[in-house]
C-alpha cells in the first residue's frame, strides 16, 4: 500500500536520529554545498515548501536492502533496524538534520567545492527586517565559530561562547527542535541583554521564526512493505523528475548488498577491464551500462532456465525490469562470467562487422541479445551457416531501424528466435522477418544520429574499401592508428561552388570512410584534381587509384570526370546492393523515379555540421 500524509520535520529528524529511519545502500553520498543549505534554512524559517519526501517501510518478503544511517548520526544506532528507508529526500533531510539537529559540525563543501565545517545561526534583527531576504539573515560560521577576515587577521564575528552569541543576537540553529535547550538559551539570551526591547524583538522572531520552523511540515508519500520492487522503482522515478534517478543497477545493488555483496564494486571492476574494448568505451561515451549488464544477464538466466529440465522452470522467457529487479545473487554468481564470455565474444563479432569504435556502433542495445546469444552456445555461432544467419539478424535490425525503443520485447523473441534458427532454417527470428528498408532512407541519411547511417560506413569498410592513397583495407589497427573518420567524397567547398543540392551531397551516398591524412590532401578541390595530386604527389598509379575508389564502391569513369549525377546514381545503386547482401532482402522502392523529400527532422540532421577536414 502507498499512502500520502504530512509529517513534521521534528518527527522526521528524531527518527533519523534514533537509527528508526535510515537509508537503503544505493543512495549516494551526501553531496550539498554550504550557500544550498543556507537557502534550504531560509525557505523553512519562512514557511516555504521543500518539496515532498518518501519513505519504504521495512521488513517485507519481497525487498532486501541493505541500510545505513544518515551522516551525522551517532556510530552507536548501525544495531539500530530501521523501520523504514528514505527513497526521495535525503540531500534535504540530510542537510535538515546536519545543521539544525546534529549538535557537530556540518563537514560540506563552499562554492569551490572545497571542504569545510560549519555551523549555522540566524541574525534575530535581520529576520524580524521585513526589507531582508531571509537567506541574508542565515550565518555560516567555521568550526571555531569565528568568522575573520583580511587574509585572516581580523575577527569579523565571534560566536564562539555562549556569552558572544547573545552579544551579537545570533540564535544557533541546532537547538531549534531541542526545547529545553532552546529555553535555556532564550532566558540566558534575555537576562544577558535586560531590555525590553530585546524581550520584545524575542517574543516576534520565536513567533514568527522559531514556531514556524519547530512545527514544519512536509509532504510524505509511505511506501508499503508489500509493494513490489518494480513499483517502488516506478513511484521513485514519477516523484524524483528533477534529481537522481532510482535506476535498475541502484535497487539490484541494494538488494545484493544484503548478502554483502557489493554489485557496485564488483561492476566497477568488470566495466575496468571491458574498457579496453573500444566498441564498448568512448571518452565521452560508454555503450554498455550496468542497467545493460544484468538486463543481459537476467535473459540469460530465464532463457537458460526456461530451457532445462527443472519442475519450476518459468512459463516464458521474459527481461523485463521486473525479471531485472528478481534476479537473485544466486543467479548473477551463476551467470556472470558466462555473460562476460559472450560479451567478449560479441565484440570480435562486432570487429568482422567493421563496428570499430562506440560512436560507430548503430545500436548498443543490440549487444544485449547479442552477448546473450554467445553466452548460451558460442560454438553454435562457429557453424558457417549459422554464422551468415547472425549476421543477416544484425544487419536487418540495423537497416530495419527496430532496435530505437524499449525492447524488452525484442530481446526476448530475438534471443528465442536465433537459437530456433540456428536449428531450423525456416524460422527466423522476429527482427529478420520485420525489417525492411526502403531505397529512399538511403537519401536521408546524413549524420551519425541515424543507425543505418553507421551500417552503410561499417558495410563499405567490410566489402573491403581502401584508403585512396595509402591502398590498406580498413582494419581495425589502421582505422584507430590512422584516426579514420567519414568524409564528403565530392568535398562540400567544390559542391557549394557547383550549386549541388545540399540534400544531395551532404548525404550518405556522397560519404566514405577516409584516413584522417588523406582528407587533408584531397581539402575542397573537385575530384579530378585532386585525385591527379594524389598520383602526381603521392605515387599512386592510375590503375591503383581506381580499384581504390571502385572498393568504395565509386564509379571510377564518374569521379575521374567531376560527373556528380552519374556518379551519385551509381553509388546509390551500389551501397543499395550492399544493404540487400547484408539483410538478405531486396530493397523496397528500387524502381521508383523520385525520392522522398526529406522530413523536418531528416533537414535538422542535415544541416548538422559533419566531421569533415576540407
Amino acid at each position: 500500500m502507498i499512502t500520502s500524509n504530512n509529517e513534521s520535520i521534528s518527527d522526521i529528524l528524531k527518527s533519523i536520529d534514533e537509527g528508526k529511519t535510515q537509508l537503503p545502500d544505493f543512495q549516494r553520498g551526501w553531496v550539498w554545498e554550504d550557500g544550498r543549505i543556507r537557502a534550504l534554512i531560509a525557505s523553512i524559517s519562512n514557511g516555504y515548501p521543500i518539496g515532498a519526501a518518501m519513505f519504504l517501510q521495512t521488513g517485507g518478503e519481497d525487498i532486501h536492502f541493505k541500510y545505513r544511517l544518515f551522516e551525522g548520526v551517532d556510530k552507536s544506532k548501525e544495531n539500530v533496524e530501521p523501520e523504514r528507508l528514505v527513497l526521495d529526500g535525503q540531500q534535504r533531510n540530510t542537510s535538515i538534520y546536519r545543521s539544525m539537529y546534529s549538535k557537530k559540525p556540518v563537514e560540506t563543501v563552499d562554492s569551490k567545492k572545497k571542504p569545510i565545517k560549519r555551523f549555522y545561526y540566524l541574525n534575530i534583527p535581520l529576520c524580524l527586517d521585513t526589507l531582508i531576504d531571509r537567506i541574508d539573515a542565515v550565518d555560516s560560521v567555521p568550526e571555531d565559530k569565528i568568522v575573520r577576515e583580511n587574509i585572516g587577521r581580523d575577527i569579523k564575528l565571534d560566536l564562539s561562547t555562549r556569552e558572544k552569541e547573545f552579544e551579537a543576537h545570533r540564535f544557533p540553529l541546532n537547538i531549534v527542535f531541542d526545547s529545553q535547550e532552546m529555553m535555556r538559551w532564550q532566558r540566558q539570551y534575555t537576562r544577558y541583554h535586560n531590555s525590553d526591547e530585546v524581550d520584545e524583538n524575542w517574543d516576534k522572531f520565536y513567533d514568527n521564526v522559531i514556531v514556524p520552523m519547530a512545527t514544519y511540515q512536509i509532504p510524505v508519500i509511505q511506501v508499503g512493505n508489500d509493494v513490489p520492487k518494480e513499483a517502488v522503482c516506478q513511484v521513485f522515478e514519477n516523484v524524483n523528475q528533477g534529481g537522481v534517478s532510482l535506476t535498475v543497477f541502484e535497487l539490484v545493488t541494494a538488494t545484493f548488498a544484503a548478502d554483502n555483496f557489493e554489485l557496485r564494486k564488483d561492476w566497477e571492476q568488470i566495466w575496468k577491464d571491458l574498457q579496453r574494448h573500444r566498441q564498448l568505451y568512448h571518452k565521452k561515451y560508454q555503450s554498455f551500462t550496468g542497467t545493460d549488464f544484468l538486463t543481459a544477464l537476467t535473459l540469460l538466466a530465464s532463457y537458460d532456465k526456461f530451457n532445462s529440465s527443472n519442475d519450476n522452470k518459468p512459463k516464458a522467457v521474459s527481461c523485463k525490469k521486473k525479471d531485472v529487479l528478481r534476479l537473485t545473487f544466486t543467479d548473477y554468481q551463476t551467470y556472470r562470467d558466462r555473460l562476460l564470455s559472450g560479451l567478449n565474444e560479441a565484440v570480435k563479432f562486432l570487429e568482422e562487422q567493421r563496428v570499430f569504435t562506440a560512436i560507430d556502433m548503430p545500436y548498443t542495445s543490440q549487444l544485449i541479445p547479442l552477448s546473450v546469444a554467445f553466452a548460451i552456445d558460442k560454438n553454435l555461432w562457429f557453424n558457417a551457416a549459422n554464422s551468415r544467419k547472425l549476421e543477416q539478424w544484425y544487419w536487418c535490425g540495423v537497416f530495419g531501424e527496430l532496435y530505437g525503443g524499449a525492447n524488452e520485447t525484442r530481446y526476448v523473441t530475438d534471443i528465442t528466435g536465433l537459437m530456433e534458427w540456428a536449428k531450423d532454417d525456416n524460422a527466423a527470428p522476429d527482427t529478420v522477418r520485420r525489417s525492411n528498408f526502403h531505397a529512399s532512407r538511403l537519401g536521408q541519411l546524413y549524420t551519425r544520429n541515424s543507425a543505418a547511417y553507421k551500417g552503410i560506413m561499417a558495410l563499405i569498410m567490410k566489402a573491403q574499401a581502401r584508403d585512396f592513397i595509402k591502398g590498406s583495407q580498413m582494419d581495425f589497427a589502421s582505422y584507430v592508428g590512422e584516426a579514420t573518420d567519414i568524409h564528403h567524397i565530392f568535398p562540400q567547398h567544390y559542391c557549394e561552388g557547383q550549386h549541388i543540392d545540399r540534400a544531395l551531397w551532404n548525404s550518405v551516398i556522397n560519404k566514405t570512410p577516409i584516413y584522417a591524412r588523406t582528407n587533408r590532401i584531397i581539402g575542397g578541390n573537385a575530384p579530378s584534381k585532386y585525385l591527379s595530386s594524389i598520383e602526381r604527389n603521392h605515387g599512386v598509379e592510375p590503375e591503383k587509384l581506381d580499384e581504390y575508389l571502385a572498393s568504395h564502391m565509386i564509379d571510377v569513369e564518374a569521379i575521374r570526370t567531376d560527373d556528380f549525377d552519374t556518379y551519385f546514381d551509381k553509388r546509390k545503386n551500389a551501397l543499395l546492393d550492399l544493404v540487400e547482401q547484408a539483410t538478405g532482402k531486396p530493397v523496397a522502392g528500387r524502381d521508383e523515379q523520385e525520392a522522398e523529400e526529406p522530413s523536418s527532422y531528416d533537414l535538422a540532421e542535415m544541416n548538422e555540421i559533419e566531421w569533415d577536414v576540407e
